[in-house]
């Protein structure tokens, strides 16, 4: 094994030059082997050592996982953090109320005390990454069993773990790349203690809301600001009033030069994932099943939610970041599949899969190795068309889409508990339910609710074939309330203790396992959990057959073509893009110019409308061209602009930084001409939007006054 990992570098450096400057999402302890050279010619003016290091401060420093899920950077030496509107959009969420509506309003902190806890919000650093390839693979040559194996790799990764953990407090992973063919250890460190500071309203930060979400011209300014605690010494601590701003290694400093046409552009962050080597059988899934049990069960479940929002606010307040969150793929779904069609892709892919057989075919050893690979690969993927659809559609329409389901499915466990008379053990799940319930209560309309839930069930009775139905859908919708979806919603939401947070609240204090088993919700959850089980059960037996299927696939792949450039897809590890800023052509004689201005918002301007209403002070801001020093050369305010960087989800907050290392920009969004890109990379069309960061700056200092912000920051001119 030793051999595959020198040459499977070997694959990766003997190719490198090769790659475009805007495809690729890069591992930065490979950096000076494999980018250094490129990245300089097109204008970067640090060294590898400037980005990542080990024993030094570096960029790296500076950028976190913001969440779960998105990125952010440090931008001040006490702790100051910059992302995305949409990224602490659920936090902003949970803080507000409709007598402090943050979403509506806006928020800013001018001084340390006026700064707000969030509950359960985290920021990660990374500390290092480490090749471990060999030594997750050593000993496996001497194995034929793959179950043994499978045993062995598993061994030596926790041994690998559990050095790397040995006399410290850090998060510690060994992850893969290139479908298993390569390990990389991943040691993080977490802080837990994340205040918020600052963001504008949504009119600004959501600008154009779902109308202009992956699309080009934006108008958004997407920021928002938190800052990070630490105990006395430095290190991660829960919320206490003597925690104190956290000192980072590094901090980005701030750009007010501007951006030009051609300038080079850096990104660093987390893009969550990318399907670039999947088969052509792999993308028919991605959009046939995947893709489709998102679009459809959100598109009916988002239009009641949205009904639900224009008439009453405090709806509005509960469901707003729920509905952002499930909009954002569910438009991208739209997107992606539209992309693939335009592009022929799966056409691309057959044509790959035929080079590819027949290349196999021309050596004894290829056959032996690669022989079975798109054989197996293909049943896989046709055997599990059925149940995979059925477990995506379960998800969106119950498990997910209807919550009081979602809801009852946490008592499971105490029903278990209650059945084996354990009644130490149920008085903790209780008790552990009764802490869950405020933040979920807080959130929930009852009324919007009800009628997702009998719109999602009839979806999904009338969608999925009949061996698919949960048994209360036989049982007790079909026998009893011949399939009236809306009668059995009125009975439901009228007899369950889970609707009514002081009926619940009541039982769990003293749980009746009778009481439980004939309550509606309860029936539903766990007649809903046992199906989900039986399908993933049935999903789960494709797994490893698909995983090995495509590990070799990629592997030969790589040996077939020497001389083309393959990099790891995305994985929620750290990661380096490089572009250029520039314009595109989405269509024949329309040219899309590389930024926007203020001017764009005032004329998108419509009193009233919620995605599109500017506030007065903006437009007062604007009348009178009152930009200070962040005003572009020219005189206008620039918004937003575009770059060629490779980015994906979780990229969202990632800084966009120029050759001399300064922030220019923050990346969030891609743009609906590639919304492919998660499965091939489209060199003409592919666009990452980033706010200016002088919009950004103009909106903390002009419109919210919030200058002690500003006296932080290091900004260059």
């Amino acid at each position: 094994m030793k051999k595959l990992s020198i040459l499977f570098l070997a694959f990766i450096i003997g190719f490198a030059g090769t790659a475009k400057a805007d495809e690729g999402m890069w591992l930065l302890p490979l950096l000076s082997k494999l980018n250094m050279n490129k990245m300089e010619e097109m204008g970067l003016k640090l060294s590898a050592e400037d980005i990542y290091s080990i024993n030094n401060s570096s960029m790296k420093d500076a950028i976190v996982i913001f969440g779960g899920g998105c990125t952010g950077e440090l931008i001040s030496d006490q702790g100051l953090l910059l992302t995305n509107h949409h990224c602490g959009y659920g936090d902003i969420q949970a803080l507000s109320s409709v007598e402090h509506n943050y979403l509506k309003d806006g928020f800013w902190a001018k001084s340390l005390e006026e700064e707000l806890p969030t509950a359960d919000l985290s920021v990660t650093f990374l500390k290092r990454m480490e090749d471990v390839t060999e030594r997750v693979f050593e000993g496996l040559d001497e194995l034929e069993d793959a179950s043994e194996k499978s045993e062995l790799m598993s061994r030596n990764i926790t041994a690998i773990t559990t050095e790397a953990s040995e006399g410290n407090d850090y998060t510690v992973r060994v992850q893969s790349f290139f479908e298993g063919n390569q390990y990389f250890l991943v040691v993080y460190e977490k802080y837990t203690d994340v205040r918020f500071v600052g963001a504008p309203p949504s009119s600004i930060g959501k600008f154009g809301h779902d109308t202009d979400n992956w699309m080009w011209p934006r108008h958004t300014g997407d920021f928002s600001m938190f800052r990070v605690y630490a105990d006395k010494d430095g290190k991660p601590a829960d919320y206490s009033k003597d925690n104190v701003p956290f000192k980072p290694a590094y901090h980005l400093p701030i750009s007010l030069k501007g951006v030009d046409d051609g300038d080079f552009a850096m990104t660093l962050g987390y893009p969550g994932s990318t399907s670039r080597y999947l088969t052509s059988w792999g993308i028919e899934e991605r959009m046939n099943v995947i893709n489709d049990a998102r679009i459809v069960p959100r598109g009916v479940k988002q239009e009641i939610w949205r009904e639900d929002m224009m008439a009453s606010e405090e709806v509005n307040i509960q469901y707003a970041s729920k509905y952002s969150r499930s909009s954002n793929y569910w438009k991208n779904s739209i997107g992606m599949n539209r992309g693939l069609e335009r592009l022929k892709v799966v056409d691309d892919k057959q044509k790959l899969e035929n080079e590819f057989a027949n290349w196999v075919a021309a050596s004894p050893e290829r056959r032996k190795e690669y022989g079975d690979v798109l054989s197996n690969l293909e049943k896989v993927y046709t055997k599990r068309a059925g149940d995979l659809k059925a477990q995506n559609y379960l998800v969106e329409c119950m498990l997910r889409g209807t919550e009081i389901i979602a809801l009852g499915t946490r008592t499971i466990q105490l029903e278990k508990a209650l059945e084996e008379g354990d009644q130490e053990k149920a008085a903790d799940i209780a008790q552990g339910l009764l802490e869950s319930l405020e933040a979920f209560y807080k959130d929930y309309s009852v009324t919007t609710d009800r009628k997702v839930f009998s719109a999602m069930l009839k979806l999904y009775y009338d969608s999925m074939d009949k061996k698919y139905h949960p048994s209360f859908l036989k049982q007790v919708v079909e026998k009893k309330y011949k399939g009236d979806f809306e009668k059995y919603g009125d009975r439901v939401f009228r007899k369950s203790m889970f609707v009514n947070k002081s009926e619940l609240e009541s039982f769990l204090a003293a749980p009746k396992l009778k009481t439980l088993r004939k309550d509606p919700v309860f029936v539903a959850a766990k007649s809903t959990m046992g199906m989900y089980r039986d399908i993933y059960s049935s999903v789960g037996e494709t797994m490893a057959v698909e995983e090995e299927g495509n590990r070799l696939f990629l592997k030969g792949l790589m040996e077939m073509k020497p001389n083309q450039v393959f990099y790891p897809d995305a994985n929620f590890t750290m990661r380096l893009s490089y572009g250029k800023v520039g314009d595109y052509k989405p269509q024949d004689a329309v040219i899309y110019d590389y930024f926007t201005t203020l001017a764009g918002v005032i004329e998108k301007h419509v009193p009233g409308d919620f995605e599109f209403e500017v506030p007065e002070k903006l437009i007062e801001l604007y009348e009178n061209k009152d930009y200070g020093q962040y005003a572009d050369e020219d005189g206008t305010m620039r918004v937003c602009f575009t770059t060629d960087n490779d980015i994906t989800g979780g990229n969202s907050g990632s800084p966009v930084i120029n050759g001399n290392g300064e922030l220019f920009g923050l990346a969030f969004d891609g743009n609906w001409e590639a919304m492919s890109g998660d499965i091939t990379f489209e060199t003409e069309l592919q666009k990452c939007i980033n706010v200016d960061i002088r919009y950004v700056l103009f909106i903390i200092d002009k419109y919210a006054g919030a200058t002690n912000l500003i006296d932080e920051m290091t900004l260059v001119k």
